[in-house]
């Protein structure tokens, strides 16, 4: 079995599920969790959790997303994007007509920050226990609270009237099918998402994506060992937090996750309050803890036992 993370580059028309469902079967392992969903016809970055990293898939799904979509001004659909019916449609010469390059810096540029959002029908929130997408097949339509997200970035890199390109840093929970639209609005054109490609969630980017084909192409050669050079460890998930070496005598304390006073590990003792990758005298990672100064010792957050 296999412990860590991987970052699979999801193609168009597979559903994340349909993305662990496969690796389940290249990788021989059931312990596989994904990191949020990302819609079929987008393609991209999906981080994925194995083995004992299936304990960080929350916490990578709350990191900061960047995308490059690309949107076509003066059509809406009833999902938003190119794949759904449209519902309205203007000829792209009126898009030409309406919109400058001015007012389109202008629309992008009141939608960065916090913003808020209403999900779309097609999605995967949850309203009264049932799927928001599931609804919108049935033909409903539901009222929807408008959720708080942050647009960090968000620049316009390719102008091909009625086609835009631009790039998004956001937080979790941002839907660009709907900055798109409500971008189109702004214009007075309407907007639908034609493409979407994720570049980075977290520290999970492009660089190190590998699509499926290629994972399964080397679980299947003569040197399947190889799929470990795509799998980052679970520690390196918190590189930023110090490392501690904890003594044998107190081992017996890590392995069950109790405190631990920081004069059994080699932590300084001028640490301040954080976090710390706990190990053991080999260099085995066991635990990320909280150090609290006062009191000087170090306290159980998660562990990460194989």
């Amino acid at each position: 079995m296999f412990h860590g993370m991987m970052t699979i580059y999801k193609e168009a028309g597979y559903t994340s599920s349909d993305v662990v469902a496969r690796l389940r079967g290249i990788l021989h392992m059931r312990k596989i969790g994904h990191t949020g969903t990302l819609d079929p016809d987008a393609e991209g970055v999906l981080p994925v959790c194995l083995g004992i990293g299936t304990k960080l898939c929350e916490l990578i799904a709350d990191r900061d997303k960047e995308y490059v979509a690309v949107m076509r001004l003066g059509t809406v659909t009833d999902t938003q994007d190119m794949s759904g019916e449209v519902l309205s449609q203007i000829r792209d010469e009126e898009v030409r007509n309406l919109v400058t390059e001015e007012s389109l810096q202008e629309a992008a540029s009141s939608f960065r920050g916090v913003i808020h959002q209403i999900p779309p029908m097609y999605s995967a929130v949850k309203v009264n226990g049932k799927r928001l997408y599931q609804l919108a097949r049935q033909g409903k339509t539901v009222e929807r609270p408008a959720r708080e997200v942050t647009i960090h970035e968000l620049e316009i890199t390719k102008v091909e009237l009625p086609l835009v390109t631009m790039r998004v840093r956001c937080s979790k929970g941002t839907y660009i099918r709907t900055l798109c639209q409500d971008i189109g609005e702004k214009l007075g054109t309407g907007a639908a998402m034609q493409h979407l490609l994720r570049t980075r969630v977290g520290q999970f980017d492009l660089d190190q994506a590998i699509t499926l084909d290629e994972a399964e192409a080397i679980m299947k050669s003569d040197r399947p060992e190889r799929i470990e050079s795509y799998i980052l460890p679970v520690d390196s998930f918190f590189s930023d937090a110090p490392k501690a070496v904890v003594r044998e005598e107190a081992m017996r304390y890590l392995i069950n996750g109790n405190v631990i006073k920081r004069r059994y590990t080699d932590l300084p003792a001028q640490a301040s309050e954080c976090l710390v990758r706990m190990y053991d005298q080999d260099g085995k990672f066991y635990a990320l803890y909280s150090y609290v100064p006062r009191g000087d010792e170090l306290r159980g957050v998660r562990m990460f036992l194989t």
